[in-house]
C-alpha cells in the first residue's frame, strides 16, 4: 500500500505510465505469490508463479528508480522502499532456490 500511496502525488501526466505501471507490478509481486501458494501441490507450477512474482518485484525496483530520478520521491523515501523490497527478493529468491520446503 506504501506505493499506492506515495504515487497519489505523482504528476497527472504520469497516470498512464510511471503511476498505473508501477501500481500494477507492486500488486503482481503480492498476487502472483498467492497464485503460487494456491499452487504449491504442483512444484513445476509454483516455481513457476514464484519466477513471475520476483519478475514484478524487479520491476517494481526499477519503477521506484525512474520515480526517484524524476524527483516524485526523495532519496531517502526511495532508500526505505528499496529495502523492503530487498527483503522481499530475498525471500522469494529462497523459496525459488528450495521449493521443496514450501510444497509437499
Amino acid at each position: 500500500m506504501g506505493i499506492f500511496e506515495i504515487s497519489k502525488s505523482f504528476p497527472k501526466e504520469e497516470k498512464y505510465s510511471l503511476t498505473d505501471q508501477m501500481r500494477r507490478s507492486s500488486r503482481s509481486v503480492t498476487s502472483n505469490l498467492a497464485e503460487a501458494w494456491a499452487r504449491k501441490n504442483y512444484p513445476k507450477a509454483f516455481v513457476n508463479k514464484l519466477t513471475d512474482s520476483l519478475g514484478e518485484e524487479y520491476e517494481t525496483e526499477v519503477w521506484l528508480d525512474y520515480s526517484r530520478d524524476a524527483n516524485y520521491i526523495t532519496i531517502d523515501k526511495h532508500s526505505e522502499l528499496m529495502k523492503e523490497y530487498d527483503e522481499v527478493r530475498k525471500m522469494l529468491i529462497s523459496m525459488l532456490n528450495h521449493p521443496e520446503k514450501w510444497s509437499p
